[in-house]
């Protein structure tokens, strides 16, 4: 019965199901091909009594493995025969978003919670997958041939150019992670910047870069709510904090950003987004990686906007990068696995492994992308085209 439920959903590609006593079931046929091997009996009907869930706790509890091609084999295979947003939606679907809206009412209480389950996990964790700079962010490959180091700067640089900074202008980062967008800013362009951050380990660490760097008159790091913070700027930029606001938030975060703005200023929000419409966040993504979060369809960026007073000077859509980025920090957290593993257990190795590759053949297979919302006061804060980008 569960196989042929199993037949009905699989229109492209292959699936070979190993059991626990070595026999083989074979299910579809063609390319691609993705292998699970059941390392106990009864792995399959767990699954299939909720698959969002049980497919990645069970994978952490060591119930399964992939074969040939690994995890992210079996991640296209399930991508390539997803049915269309519209479609796994229906009544059912509208009660789900309605529901989990509830779990994104992020106060400030809630995010700095949320924030704390993951960016404080351990800095040795991120210092060994990350890069250099520990960007924790899609990085931008303006060419296939170079390393996630290069990808980096070249998304830092690609984020500056749009802020279009004279010296000594004055901009907010809000989510300003370990600090390295805050650091380039100051460095390169002679910006004075406030980041803001809710993560103990983040904030830390920014700091003792800042005043590595000598750049503590000119760099200043703060724990603090971005809903909290007062001031006028040149700019506002932002960077991987967005997915975290919660749908909720998303007219008081932007309410904020035109706030903080001087009349002439110019804002960057980087962010996770679909091309797809609106959906739910993964309950297991939600539970384990990223509580409180939620990836936006355009749609839902584009009202708040509009209603906040802020001009929508430019808009790009990163497509595939973050892809890219993601294999890198999984081949980088494979050739840390084994101390991960000892500092936390087999069990967390898979889950962050788990989550890495997911998100990689979300990226290449299905509806995520990037969005870099480029956003001003006025109408005429920007130069009529984007030569400037790449003069």
């Amino acid at each position: 019965m569960l196989l042929d439920l199993i037949a009905k959903r699989l229109r492209i590609g292959t699936l070979q199901l190993y059991e626990a006593d070595g026999s083989l079931r074979t299910i579809g046929r063609g390319e691609p091909v993705a292998q699970v091997v059941f390392n106990r009996p009864g792995v399959l009907r767990r699954i299939m009594k909720n698959p969002d869930m049980q497919l990645g706790e069970s994978y952490m509890d060591g119930d399964w493995d992939p074969g040939e091609g690994g995890l992210l084999a079996l991640f296209e295979l399930l991508h390539r025969n997803e049915e269309p947003i519209s479609a796994r939606l229906g009544m059912a679907g509208l009660w789900q978003r309605a529901r989990h809206a509830l779990d994104e009412m992020n106060n400030a209480v809630r995010s700095r919670n949320n924030v704390h389950r993951h960016y404080d996990i351990d800095e040795t964790l991120f210092r060994g997958f990350l890069d250099d700079d520990m960007q924790y962010s899609c990085a931008y490959f303006p060419r296939p041939d170079i390393t996630l180091e290069e990808a980096q700067t070249a998304k830092r640089e690609h984020i500056a150019r749009k802020l279009l900074l004279n010296p000594a202008d004055t901009v907010v980062d809000i989510g300003c992670g370990w600090g390295g967008m805050a650091l380039h800013l100051a460095r390169h362009y002679g910006a004075r910047v406030v980041g803001l951050t809710l993560a103990d380990d983040q904030y830390r660490v920014a700091r003792e870069r800042a005043r590595e760097a000598g750049l503590e008159g000119q760099v200043e790091f703060r724990l603090q709510d971005y809903r909290e913070h007062e001031g006028s700027y040149d700019a506002v930029v932002s960077v991987g904090m967005f997915e975290h606001v919660g749908r909720p938030q998303y007219q008081v975060f932007f309410n904020k950003v035109f706030d903080l703005l001087k009349d002439d200023g110019r804002a960057l929000v980087h962010t996770i987004g679909r091309t797809a419409p609106p959906t739910v966040t993964n309950p297991w993504i939600h539970k384990y990686i990223f509580p409180g979060g939620y990836i936006p369809a355009l749609s839902e960026v584009a009202r708040p906007v509009e209603r906040s007073g802020l001009v929508l000077s430019d808009l790009e859509v990163l497509r595939l990068h973050y892809a890219e980025t993601l294999k890198a920090w999984n081949q980088r957290f494979q050739k840390m696995r084994d101390q991960a593993k000892q500092r936390f257990d087999e069990r967390f190795c898979r889950m962050w492994e788990f989550y890495l590759q997911l998100s990689e053949a979300s990226f290449r297979w299905s509806e995520l992308v990037n969005f870099q919302l480029q956003l001003a006061r006025r109408n005429d804060a920007v130069p009529l085209t984007r030569d400037y980008l790449y003069s």
